[in-house]
């Protein structure tokens, strides 16, 4: 069966932290190491709860003031993000790979991902025409590895598991993926991921 949908992640794959110095900086004013901070922002009860969509991004925000001592006014936090990304890029590289895809392939994001993350693809990344379908967890209600969400996506496109490829960071999303049937990248060095991509497609 042919390839007909080529889907990815967002974070860690298309959107990497490049330059770590402006977070571990943010975290040396609080105490905190870059890992701790890091888990402060994504490995928690509450970034998990944003991330299905039972809170929103300012919700999880204003629990992270809280959790570092800080006010949990838009101006705060707004300041603290902005921080705490100033070393992520965009990978142009992928994206223009992924416009080249088209119209041969379905081009698709699939990402655990609060629920302003549509408006940052869109006006700060400016990436969201890249793809003909984005799934984002914290709309969908559901996040990855939960099979429910990748059957959703399936359902969605009316695609067979065996026509995607799916690209993603975590190997554990990658093999809930391949139990259904999907084609599973582990992204963990780009140039090799690239060259299985192009190897399938």
């Amino acid at each position: 069966m042919s390839i007909k949908v080529v889907i990815f992640d967002m974070g860690g794959v298309l959107v990497r932290t490049e330059d770590t110095a402006p977070r571990a900086a943010l975290g040396l004013r609080f105490g905190k190491t870059y890992r701790e901070l890091d888990q402060i922002v994504f490995a928690n009860k509450s970034s998990l709860r944003a991330s299905c969509g039972e809170i929103s991004a300012r919700d999880h925000m204003q629990h992270v003031m809280r959790t570092l001592d800080l006010p949990e006014t838009d101006e705060t936090i707004n300041n603290f993000v902005d921080e705490f990304f100033h070393g992520d890029e965009v990978d142009k590289g992928i994206i223009d790979y992924i416009q080249s895809l088209r119209p041969r392939y379905q081009t698709v994001l699939l990402s655990n991902a609060w629920d302003n993350l549509r408006k940052v693809l869109a006006t700060q990344w400016k990436i969201a025409d890249a793809f003909d379908e984005i799934f984002i967890s914290a709309e969908m209600g559901v996040a990855k590895p939960d099979p429910k969400i990748y059957k959703m996506v399936l359902e969605k496109l009316d695609v067979a598991p065996e026509e995607t490829v799916f690209i993603d960071d975590f190997i554990e999303n990658i093999e809930a993926a391949r139990k259904l049937g999907m084609n599973g990248l582990h992204f963990q060095n780009k140039d090799e991921v690239m060259a299985e991509l192009m190897s399938l497609v």
